[in-house]
Order: C-alpha cells, then sequence, then structure tokens
C-alpha cells in the first residue's frame, strides 16, 4: 500500500510538473507568446475569448494602441480585455501572421508582425502589430501592444511583408 501511495504521489507531481511546462512554454520564447495570443484571438464563431489566459501574456501595466496618421487611441489591460468581450469576437474571428521582423537585446524585444484579420462578415484586413516584450522571470511579457491596418494610401513597406 506505502509503495503503491509513493508511485500515485509521483505520477501526480510528474503530470503537474508536465502540464506546468506545457503551459510555460509560450512564454519561454518570443515566438511562443506572440503565437499564443494570436490563438487566443483567434476564436470560432459562439466561442468566446479566454481572457484570463490572454491576460496571461501581458504585463499587469501593458498598454494597448491602435494608431494612423491621423489619430491614436490607446487603453490599459483591462479595457482592452473588456472590448474582447464584445459579443462582435462571439461571431468568430480570425488573424494570422503574414511575416515578422523581431529586434532583440538583454530582455527586450520589438517585434513587428505584419498580420491579416478576418472577421465573421467577411472583411478582411492586413496591418501590422507593433509588440514591445520584456524578459524576466523566466519568461517574456507582452508590455505594449500597437497596430495600424493598412491603407490604400498606406500600403505595408517590403521589409515587413508587402508588396
Amino acid at each position: 500500500m506505502k509503495y503503491f501511495l509513493c508511485i500515485i504521489l509521483f505520477l501526480t507531481a510528474s503530470i503537474s510538473s508536465l502540464a506546468q511546462e506545457k503551459y510555460d512554454v509560450p512564454f519561454k520564447s518570443i515566438n511562443g507568446i506572440i503565437d499564443e495570443l494570436l490563438d487566443q484571438i483567434t476564436i470560432e464563431k459562439g466561442e468566446k475569448m479566454d481572457t484570463i489566459a490572454i491576460r496571461n501574456l501581458f504585463h499587469p501595466s501593458a498598454i494597448f494602441t491602435i494608431a494612423d496618421s491621423t489619430k491614436s487611441e490607446t487603453v490599459s489591460l483591462d479595457d482592452f480585455l473588456n472590448l474582447l468581450k464584445d459579443p462582435y469576437y462571439e461571431q468568430g474571428y480570425l488573424e494570422k501572421e503574414i511575416h515578422k521582423v523581431v529586434d532583440e537585446y538583454n530582455g527586450m524585444a520589438q517585434v513587428f508582425q505584419t498580420f491579416y484579420g478576418k472577421d465573421s462578415e467577411g472583411s478582411e484586413e492586413r496591418g501590422i502589430n507593433s509588440y514591445q516584450l520584456t524578459y524576466y522571470g523566466g519568461r517574456w511579457w507582452i508590455v505594449s501592444l500597437l497596430w495600424t491596418i493598412e491603407s490604400k494610401s498606406v500600403g505595408i513597406p517590403a521589409k515587413y511583408g508587402g508588396e
């Protein structure tokens, strides 16, 4: 019986450790955390976004800014997560990476990611996400996300995967 109990405890600890490692994997690399964010915000019709999982990708004081050459709007992490609860997203949303440029130095990184997005109404767009990240505590954190949408007058530059 004592042997059986030890095996159960060992298996439970091993499975818990493996589950924790699997959960931490996206945070160990820049590509991993960015890919995880895209996985989280891409949802099928009727699904709800897992805002707890999304929150765990960002530094608690992260900011979010959408901008173009005429205006910009910045919100907090809490405000951003509230926006993701909008029923618009429950109809389905796809965002995928087209191209990425990563610059990294001494625990900080800047990522320019060209993306393609499509909503449930079939509206398609391309744009660029600009992420700022920091590495501490054994993982990457997104501290800022700035994005813009491509327009007819301002296309995506070739160095970011544009034409």
